[in-house]
């Protein structure tokens, strides 16, 4: 069998992530379907592929999918994943994060789909006890955030014993830059993340960029984290994918460049790629910003290979620049 004439469902395929791995996967010449109810994602970023509107909440069309598609394996982005939201709403979290899964794997397991890469998160450890973080980390989330993608993690283990649904689980530190064609890249609203926050501030889009706490006891006293390029985590998932083919077992993989840059260094970098001084106002700490943050990728890198080939933050953030451009001519 070439499962490469069978189908991937890409669940939350429009959106940010999700369209680089949609891309990547058609690149590949996997057949792909996307499933996305867009209230995060747009059709803008679809590029190849054919997109069905809707929710995982929708029993009826998950078993139309699969019976229509011929789906080899599930790939899964639609997750809420706004850190502050989920402590507020944490039953939206919940609902979207958690039981609508429920329903995916529910469908995967009567339609013998027994693939499923899991885009995971670096919320999942909380509180970093050691840096770097390797997989085996203590998990101990901090927000509903990272307790809806623990849970998940839990239920594909447990899922696994029961019925030999195979996955990889995908924790992510932070994702950053577009692919360099300019033709996808990040698009929130609102926009929570640092790199394309600070390039509106460089492009007059918005005043300055806040820097929240500066008395960290880091090199230049603010938080420091580990970027990666979105296409370098869409070539992972690829390769999980192809591991998964070739019968590998069930894993978690961190994803993460294995170095770290404070936030004034995002800043100055991205005043270097833009030409522009980019204004900032220094503030006070938010609660539960850990001091650094930084991944071990050790484990994907020995086990399936892979090569991120945005090595530098300041290439990520000439694709990130490159994307905002588009945006506003």
């Amino acid at each position: 069998m070439n499962p490469k004439k069978k189908s991937v469902l890409v669940v939350g395929g429009a959106g940010y992530i999700g369209s680089h791995m949609v891309r990547q996967l058609v690149e590949a010449k996997w057949n792909v379907v996307i499933l996305d109810n867009l209230s995060t994602g747009s059709r803008q970023l679809v590029h190849g592929g054919q997109l069905v509107q809707g929710r995982l909440g929708d029993v009826g069309l998950l078993d139309q999918l699969f019976s229509d598609h011929d789906v080899a394996a599930v790939m899964h982005f639609a997750a809420f994943s706004q850190v502050g939201e989920s402590v507020d709403q944490p039953l939206k979290y919940y609902r979207n994060n958690l039981a609508e899964t429920i329903n995916l794997l529910d469908a995967m397991v009567r339609h013998r789909v027994l693939r499923f890469i899991f885009s995971s998160t670096a919320a999942v450890y909380g509180e970093p006890e050691a840096i770097p973080i390797t997989e085996n980390h203590p998990r101990q989330p901090t927000n509903p955030y990272g307790n809806t993608k623990l849970a998940v993690e839990r239920m594909l283990a447990d899922c696994d014993a029961a019925f030999g649904l195979k996955y990889a689980a995908l924790r992510y530190f932070n994702a950053a830059g577009a692919d360099p064609s300019g033709e996808i890249g990040e698009m929130h609203d609102p926009e929570t993340h640092l790199i394309p926050i600070v390039l509106k501030a460089a492009s007059g889009h918005i005043n300055n960029i806040q820097v929240f706490g500066t008395d960290y006891p880091t090199t230049d006293g603010t938080c420091i984290r580990d970027y990666v390029h979105v296409n370098d985590l869409a070539q992972a998932h690829l390769l999980a994918l192809n591991a998964l083919f070739d019968g590998g077992a069930s894993a978690v993989y961190n994803l993460g460049s294995s170095s770290g840059y404070s936030v004034k260094e995002v800043i100055r970098i991205a005043e270097r790629v833009t030409g522009k001084k980019i204004p900032v106002v220094e503030g006070p700490r938010r609660l539960g910003d850990p001091a650094v943050l930084v991944a071990s990728s050790e484990k994907i890198k020995n086990r399936l290979g892979w090569v991120p080939v945005y090595d530098d933050l300041e290439k990520i953030i000439r694709t990130a620049w490159n994307w905002h451009l588009k945006q506003i001519s």
